[in-house]
């Protein structure tokens, strides 16, 4: 009976373990329902990066003090070379978006439940139309240093048979992207005072403080599954 509670003890750390999430490259010739089949690609496994890029620096055990990774993957071009061309030149739009979505889920609700900018209050009509209109552009403005240390690309026999809605050849190319950290938190910060800056209303600039404080860390912790 004393072996009991070390089984136990046991069963619950395999448990643990295996909930952990991980990527891993994917065999191109796999089975899977999809409406296209892959004639060729740079190579011979589609990267477990594209799935999830912070998931699969943890595990390749690359240096994520210092940077932080994003991966991105554009749709069907008609050639190779604007595929991989549109990847690399977007990237930092990419990752602006990704940025200002998560920005505004923060502002959406505070800890009791309410936005942090009331949509019915008169005085946040500036900072509202900043988030909505210009905040994207200006935190792309902000970022720099972003690099493409990683590109994959496929050429895809898209048909009708398998569910496409036309027969086509398609390329797809996705990206890899180291920023520092230094320089995303300085992005961030500075977009969160951007936006507390919009209004004059003393009540409204403490709750978006309080809604958009940490919210560099918290950006970070989201990307990877921590909050």
């Amino acid at each position: 009976m004393k072996l009991m509670p070390f089984l136990i003890a046991i069963l619950i750390l395999g448990a643990g373990c295996s909930s952990k999430k991980k990527v891993k490259d994917v065999d191109n010739t796999a089975t899977i329902s999809r409406d296209f089949e892959v004639k060729d690609a740079s190579s011979t496994s589609r990267p477990g990066w594209i799935e999830d890029a912070s998931v699969w620096v943890e595990q390749e055990q690359m240096d994520v003090s210092k940077y932080r990774y994003f991966s991105f993957e554009t749709e069907p071009k008609v050639n190779r070379e604007i595929a991989c061309n549109l990847a690399k030149a977007n990237l930092r739009a990419d990752i602006a978006s990704e940025i200002t979505t998560f920005i505004q889920k923060s502002l959406a609700a505070s800890e009791e439940g309410a936005p942090a900018i009331d949509p019915n209050n008169p005085k946040t009509q500036p900072m509202r139309e900043f988030v909505s209109n210009t905040l994207a552009e200006r935190v792309q403005s902000m970022i720099h240093g972003a690099a493409v240390i990683k590109t994959y690309w496929e050429k895809r026999n898209y048909m009708q048979k398998m569910g496409a809605k036309k027969d086509y050849i398609g390329f797809t190319c996705a990206t890899l992207v180291r920023m520092d950290n230094a320089r995303l938190k300085a992005a961030i910060e500075k977009a969160s005072e951007d936006i507390v800056n919009q209004t004059d209303d003393a009540a409204t600039k403490e709750n978006v403080k309080k809604a958009l404080d940490q919210v560099d860390e918290d950006f970070v912790k989201a990307r990877k599954g921590e909050v």
